[in-house]
Formats: structure tokens, C-alpha cells, sequence
């Protein structure tokens, strides 16, 4: 137990709004989303491999991927680089990241797909810890319809 005293505001928890994504990074990932079913998958993941810290794009391979290993392997980089990103940002390990920040949802959307993709593969620990993470920061609830 640490004996550093808790500061806490009278708001609350600190809450992190991580900054806009390069236009150009979500121009390419929209005609990505727009190409031919067959090749939609592969066109996101070019987009990625050229802005590989695109949380919108890492959580978007996780959409188009097999449910399983495949869509949890791409939730849980986009994760980790979610991490890197609030880290960052200002972010200290707790405090809200809400769903009603445009920019958190990359981050949101791999989280909550981590969750769900670690319960399909039998990883049920990481899959509660983290649907209890996706609770914490964002306690309002926008964000628990990303688990059904």
C-alpha cells in the first residue's frame, strides 16, 4: 500500500479526450470501408500498416476479422496501442475516457472487442477485467452497447 495521498477534484476522476486522428487516415480508412466486400478486410489493414497508431483502423480490422483469435489478435494490438496513446495524452492509469468523445471510440470500440473476442477464445479473466475497464471509464454506459 502506497502512503502518496489520493488528489482528488471535485468533479471527479481526470477524464482524457485523446486528439483527432490525420485527416488523411480517415479519408483512407472510409475508402477502405467503402472497397468490395472481398478485399475490405485487406484494404483496412493497408491503411494501418500506414498509420499504425489508427485506433479507429486497428478496431476495424477487429470488426472484419473471423470472430476468435483472428478478430481478439487485432483488438488487443489496437488495444495495447490504445494504451501507448492515452498514455500520451495526459492519461495516468485511471480516470474516464467517454464514449461521447468522438476521438475515445477508436479505443473504446478495441477494448470492448477485446473483451468479447477474449470470452469467444475461453480467456474468460481478461474478458471481465475488461468489461470492468470499458465500466470505468466510461461509467456513464454509452459505451456497454459495444459488448452485445
Amino acid at each position: 500500500m502506497s502512503n502518496q495521498p489520493v488528489n482528488l477534484s471535485p468533479s471527479g476522476p481526470p477524464e482524457t479526450r485523446l486528439p483527432a486522428y490525420d485527416l488523411e487516415a480517415v479519408r483512407a480508412l472510409n475508402t477502405a470501408i467503402s472497397s468490395d466486400l472481398k478485399t475490405r478486410r485487406d484494404s483496412v489493414c493497408e491503411v494501418v500498416a500506414r498509420y499504425p497508431t489508427f485506433l479507429d483502423g486497428w478496431a476495424t480490422i477487429g470488426d472484419l476479422s473471423s470472430s476468435g483469435i483472428d478478430a481478439y489478435m487485432a483488438y488487443r494490438v489496437g488495444y495495447h496501442r490504445g494504451l501507448d496513446t492515452l498514455r500520451a495524452n495526459s492519461w495516468r492509469g485511471s480516470g474516464y475516457v467517454r464514449w461521447n468523445v468522438d476521438t475515445n471510440r477508436g479505443f473504446l470500440r478495441c477494448l470492448a472487442g477485446l473483451a468479447k473476442s477474449a470470452r469467444e477464445i475461453g480467456e474468460l479473466s481478461e474478458a471481465v477485467r475488461c468489461e470492468q475497464f470499458l465500466t470505468q471509464c466510461d461509467p456513464s454506459g454509452d459505451a456497454n452497447h459495444l459488448l452485445r
